[in-house]
């Protein structure tokens, strides 16, 4: 880091934060008695009070209250009071926005007592934007540029991260310690400590205060901090190798494995996106600031030029499985924030494989990473604000996408997935589903009004959701399945949740003596599946007791029924008390239980 920015730096740095220290408190404690005042909204007695009964109103409050006080206090001391304001007053707007319109889109239904109104993603990635565009203006503002030098983000981003994660714990011990004294004074007779703790009006507002002070001390202790970022970012980067040595080998291994086994367990671009991601964080822990004085050893260096070319085909796999996946069932949320993800991911790939290749020739050792950094983060934090924003909603790209799937043929109406537009699709669903309701095709029609008479996402469960062929593991080898179990089953159907990356074990077996097989199944318990006048259902559930050494499929084939001694009572009003089950896996035997009780 140049002279000229550590003095930029210092002008703003610990000794005028310890100035701070009674603005801070009085931000930590109004944002605990904000807070504290939106939980008591929604919480009062039986009737709750505005803004708890307003969504679009108490979403937007209850983000805002979380998050912004939190830049304040990151920003104190650090941070022109000016550029403070005009960065407060546009994160409160931005956030407000995103959560308002995130409440707007969802119909009261969908929304219903869901408080605080807010999905966990838009926390989530909301948190993340924040901390990239703050200390993407912390720098610049301390520099008196538009855009400081990488260093100087480095220190800031790092520092705050580790200031974070020491201040939460902090909070963690202060309630631990509490706790143990109300413990204390119990067990003597003096619940007062208990009793005050358990009241939200005393613990919402001390939380955010004892945050406000753990950010404080850890900030006027700016030495303390950097060695504690210091010691961790060493013992990080000597992950990097270990890391590139797995992802080159998973490439190395895909030529003579091929993709397929990837692309079946549906989660393909998760996976790889996540090891690209920490490639990239690993590569950042050993390359710091990139002084000369922060040169990490030679294996180091090594390793962060491989990784940097590993993440291109990491990314064009992630990339690769997206679109096959989109090409065959349409767009989906969850899809439309994967592909925002692959973009910042591809944007860093091709940045750091120009740093590895190129970079030594015109300056520092992998110099060109730290622009890639940079507006990575610019680009990540746009992408963030717009797919939260009416400007790219993924409910209403998928809900226009699967649409126009189903009108043009892509997929038929049996399989097309109602209860997406229904439940998962907010506002916009709805509208399509009842478009598709006034269908001139009779199918498609009849299909969306039965989903639309459903009162909730758990009542008519088996209404709109396409078929799937369930994917099982036959035990012992060389049995044989019922033709009519095999068969493709509704998607509500428990059996559809054997899948091609999660199969079940299942196993035919005449266990009534009435020469007509049952089946054994195993998906996260042992069940009993036996075929009535409404179909195949699961008639009773099995708990394995301690086998010792037997793997699961050589207890499943071991199965055999056995004789009860005892009967089956009737308690009356349809319910039923069962013995020990009439099955033997291993000793001491299995407990059977029904599954439902009929009461």
């Amino acid at each position: 880091m140049s002279e000229s920015t550590i003095a930029r730096r210092d002008s703003l740095g610990a000794d005028e934060a310890r100035q701070f220290w009674p603005a801070r408190l009085v931000i930590g404690l109004t944002q605990g008695l904000l807070l504290w005042w939106l939980w008591r909204s929604a919480t009062v007695a039986d009737d709750p009070m505005w803004p708890a009964t307003v969504p679009t109103q108490f979403a937007p409050l209850a983000l805002v209250c979380a998050y912004v006080p939190i830049l304040l206090l990151g920003g104190a001391g650090r941070m022109r009071v000016r550029t403070l304001i005009i960065w407060g007053l546009t994160a409160t707007a931005v956030l407000a926005l995103m959560a308002w319109y995130g409440a707007a889109r969802q119909t009261s239904e969908q929304l219903g007592n869901a408080l605080p109104f807010i999905s966990f993603p838009l926390a989530a990635f909301s948190a993340a934007a924040l901390f990239i565009i703050h200390h993407l203006i912390l720098p610049a503002d301390q520099a008196r540029r538009w855009l400081a030098d990488f260093p100087a983000y480095f220190d800031a981003a790092w520092k705050s991260g580790v200031q974070l994660v020491l201040s939460l714990s902090f909070v963690g011990v202060f309630w631990v310690i509490l706790g143990l004294g109300a413990a204390l004074f119990h067990v003597i007779g003096l619940p007062f400590l208990t009793d005050l703790i358990s009241k939200e009006w005393f613990a919402i507002p001390v939380t955010c205060l004892v945050f406000a002070a753990a950010v404080h001390l850890a900030d006027v202790r700016d030495g303390l901090i950097r060695g504690v970022r210091s010691v961790s970012l060493m013992l990080l980067s000597w992950l990097l190798p270990l890391m590139t040595l797995l992802a080159s080998g998973f490439l190395i291994a895909l030529p003579f494995t091929g993709l397929g086994g990837l692309f079946e367990t549906g989660s393909s671009t998760a996976l790889v996106l996540s090891a690209a991601a920490g490639l990239i964080i690993l590569i950042n822990t050993a390359y710091q600031d990139g002084c000369e004085d922060n040169r990490p050893p030679t294996i180091l260096r090594w390793s962060v030029r491989l990784a940097a070319l590993l993440l291109t085909p990491l990314v064009a796999i992630a990339f690769w499985g997206l679109f096959l996946r989109i090409g065959q069932h349409g767009l989906t949320p969850d899809r439309i924030i994967a592909l925002a993800c692959a973009v910042v991911g591809a944007e860093h790939a091709v940045g750091y494989a120009f740093a590895s290749i190129i970079g030594q020739r015109h300056g520092r050792w992998m110099q060109p990473l730290e622009r890639t950094n940079i507006w990575g983060a610019v680009l990540a934090a746009l992408l963030i604000v717009a797919l939260f924003s009416p400007l790219v909603d993924p409910a209403r790209l998928s809900v226009h996408d699967q649409v126009a799937r189903l009108e043009r043929g892509a997929v038929s109406a049996e399989d097309f997935d109602y209860r997406f537009l229904r439940f998962e699709s907010g506002a916009v669903g709805m509208d399509a589903l009842r478009r598709l309701a006034e269908s001139d095709d009779n199918q498609v029609s009849a299909r969306a009004r039965e989903i639309l008479a459903s009162r909730d996402r758990w009542s008519t469960p088996r209404a709109g959701r396409p078929d799937v062929t369930p994917r099982y593991e036959i035990v012992p080898e060389g049995a044989v399945l019922p033709s009519t179990f095999i068969g493709p089953v509704e998607g509500t159907d428990d059996r559809s949740y054997c899948t091609r990356g999660s199969p079940c074990y299942a196993r035919p077996i005449d266990i009534d003596g009435d020469e007509e097989p049952e089946v054994l199944l195993w998906r996260y318990q042992l069940e009993l599946w036996d075929q009535t006048s409404e179909g195949w259902t699961a008639v009773a559930a099995y708990e394995q007791y301690n086998c010792g050494p037997r793997n699961l499929t050589e207890s499943i084939a071991a199965a055999v029924p056995i004789e009860s001694p005892w009967p089956t009572l009737d308690l009356g009003n349809g319910v039923s008390a069962f013995p020990k089950p009439p099955l033997r896996i291993c000793e001491p035997g299995l407990n059977h239980q029904p599954l439902s009780s009929g009461d």
